[in-house]
């Protein structure tokens, strides 16, 4: 029970690494305010936590628009009157093309939903959360910060080596409220955000390069699960970390150290 008496925001809480983590969040204790912008989703995550014993309080809203995160984190205070955790993990692949055919458009859905939304969700957090000091975890990738081959992913890439700057920036600035800001850096995991994915006329630009057989050394090429995430967030989460902010931790199997 690490996180038992705290208050956890879960943002992207309806599928993949988010559920994983909100429900393991609630088995450690925490009251979970699950976010999502899918309201069956989320829902159906909180019906999850309750029937596990745990409690939880579901919220739909849109991460990139302020007004919504501003009320959803409102509603934790008035819910529960403070916020210890903070997992910033919603966000989208978008679209993927070469930098000729990546509209503008496409750009400002993935930095509004990727960079905005998790600049808006620490934002109206870190006011709530200064009365007890806490820990944020920013959800980033590989992409960005260790992989810069897979063509296309301008878009999505820089939205998280700015998650990575972000974060460093604010673990300095909020050290003096003792609230710890660190980074996970997934690579490939077992969700749903590939389906959320477009890829436009990529073939001609993609350079022919190969990887060794098995590109994911530790479990000969099988993807991690979004569980295993979800128990690092755990570690950053909890008091057992306590030194540790401004630090982004790559849980790939060592993928990226192939592919950067």
């Amino acid at each position: 029970m690490q996180l038992v008496h705290r208050v956890a925001l879960v943002t992207g809480a309806g599928s993949g690494i988010g559920r994983a983590t909100a429900l393991l969040f609630a088995r450690e204790g925490a009251k979970v305010a699950a976010l999502g912008h899918t309201a069956d989703e989320i829902e159906q995550v909180v019906a999850d936590i309750h029937e596990q014993g745990g409690v939880a309080l579901s919220i739909v809203a849109d991460v990139a628009h302020a007004s919504q995160m501003r009320d959803a984190i409102s509603a934790i205070e008035a819910q529960w009157g403070r916020l210890d955790v903070v997992f910033a993990n919603a966000g989208i692949n978008g679209v993927w093309a070469p930098i000729d055919e990546l509209e503008p458009g496409d750009w400002d859905q993935t930095i509004n939903v990727n960079l905005r939304g998790t600049f808006l969700t620490i934002k109206y957090a870190v006011p709530l959360m200064r009365s007890t000091g806490g820990s944020i975890i920013v959800n980033s990738s590989v992409n960005g910060t260790r992989i810069f081959s897979n063509t296309g992913a301008t878009a999505y890439s820089v939205s998280k080596a700015g998650q990575v700057a972000l974060a460093k920036m604010l673990a300095f600035e909020l050290a003096r409220d003792r609230i710890r800001v660190n980074v996970v850096c997934p690579g490939a995991i077992s969700t749903e955000i590939d389906n959320n994915t477009v890829e436009r006329d990529l073939d001609e630009v993609r350079e022919p390069v190969i990887f060794p057989e098995g590109k994911i050394p530790l479990t000969d090429g099988r993807p991690g699960m979004s569980e295993q995430v979800a128990a690092l967030v755990l570690f950053l989460a909890s008091d057992v970390s306590f030194l540790i902010t401004g630090t982004e931790v790559w849980v790939d199997g060592g993928e990226s150290l192939l592919q950067g």
